[in-house]
């Protein structure tokens, strides 16, 4: 069973190969929380999540005949990478099952750490029955990503180490997909000090645990996509739930808009990378989901494997919500010289222009007339109404494309 006894062993049993990853206060990030944020950086593992820490734990407890059976799991992503790296330091065969809509960059680091991949099915459920029939053709040990004893006691070990970097957090805010995490790190926590808050967050387009502590008793949610891909779990585990019912005091949801934000932030404020499911914590505290004021809050980053596609989006839709990228549509008489004269309009306002685009016959343009998109960089709003005052004065009918 998991306990605080077992939470303690896995750490004991792991030390060696996992990092002891930073708690960092925030002074940025604490001043729009209107707390003192503390950030828990587990993305800065090997593979880039806390999942080492279940996946090495239940590794170290394969027998000898499971080790040589080898292993299989199904992951969407950052549960794969562990499997994979720590299987493969020791000379353990891996397969992994990953949805065929995971992100290039874990199914590449999957590949990397010498573990055989198999892309099947739209969503972990799918993948989770492909992997169940190759365990029972091979003979393999199937490591469950989140519904496990050893895996989440080896998860709780990041909140034993969360205590033991700062015994005066208030509150403790962690992302929650299967439980696994937030089951064994409340564990974990509650046991040593009773009086810390412990609060979990999910996306809204999958509330799977936040559905089943409300309906008293597991569910299974439609599929959905979001960008928290790691916590996008349907059902939440037989052996997580229980501990989710009888440790975590609260359970919020964020919305994909505050997931990428906090995304952009982190990067931005404290040159952080997270993924979706890493920044979930974060988003819940930032948007004020936690009725929390003056404490000292421990905010886990759990994970920074996130795909630079995906990534490039939420930079520019977060540039684009903040001031600092504008498309501007633009009207004037199609003649020599046109253009050249509103550049000079856009140059006096020292806006930057990154680039256009052309229309002679669509947006309901007179013979003779064009339209031009302009997308530019500025300094933020009130620079963008500078610049549209000033286009206005020049005489150009001109509007701002959403």
């Amino acid at each position: 069973m998991v306990n605080l006894e077992s939470i303690q062993a896995a750490l004991t049993r792991i030390r060696e190969s996992i990092r002891l990853t930073p708690l960092t206060h925030s002074e940025s990030l604490s001043q729009s929380a209107g707390n003192q944020l503390f950030l828990k950086l587990d993305n800065l593992q090997r593979t880039g999540a806390f999942k080492e820490r279940g996946a090495l734990n239940r590794i170290l407890l394969l027998s000898e005949e499971e080790r040589r059976g080898g292993v299989v799991a199904a992951s969407a992503g950052n549960h794969a990478q562990a499997v994979a790296y720590h299987a493969g330091l020791r000379g353990i065969r891996a397969t992994i099952c990953m949805p065929l809509a995971t992100p290039l960059v874990k199914v590449s680091a999957t590949r990397g750490f010498g573990a055989e991949v198999v892309l099947v099915g739209r969503n972990y459920d799918e993948a989770y029955e492909a992997a169940q029939k190759i365990r029972e053709e091979q003979g393999a040990t199937f490591l469950h990503p989140f519904d496990d004893e050893a895996v989440i006691a080896g998860q709780g070990t990041l909140g034993l180490e969360m205590l033991a970097q700062n015994p005066a957090l208030d509150v403790i805010v962690a992302p929650i997909g299967g439980g696994g995490l937030l089951g064994g790190l409340s564990c974990a926590v509650k046991e040593i000090n009773p009086r810390v808050t412990i609060v979990g967050v999910q996306t809204a387009r999958i509330p799977s645990m936040k559905a089943a502590v409300e309906a008293g008793g597991l569910v299974t949610l439609p599929a959905a996509t979001t960008i928290a891909d790691g916590i996008a779990v349907r059902r939440p585990g037989e052996l997580t739930y229980p501990l989710v019912r009888r440790y975590v005091d609260e359970i919020v949801t964020v919305e994909e808009e505050e997931i990428a934000n906090a995304i952009l932030l982190l990067l931005e404020r404290e040159k952080i990378l997270a993924e979706g499911a890493g920044a979930a914590a974060l988003a819940a505290v930032l948007q004020r989901k936690i009725a929390h004021a003056g404490k000292r809050i421990g905010v886990v980053v759990c994970g920074g494997n996130i795909d630079v596609t995906l990534l490039s989006r939420i930079i520019e839709r977060g540039l684009v919500k903040d001031g600092r990228l504008v498309r501007l549509r633009v009207h004037l008489v199609d003649h020599p010289g046109s253009l050249r004269r509103l550049c000079e309009v856009i140059e006096q306002h020292k806006a930057n222009i990154v680039e256009t685009q052309h229309d002679r016959a669509y947006y309901g343009v007179n013979l003779g007339d064009t339209v031009i998109d302009f997308t530019m960089e500025t300094r933020g709003p009130l620079h963008i109404e500078e610049l549209m005052a000033a286009l206005s004065a020049a005489g150009y009918v001109h509007e701002r494309v959403q």
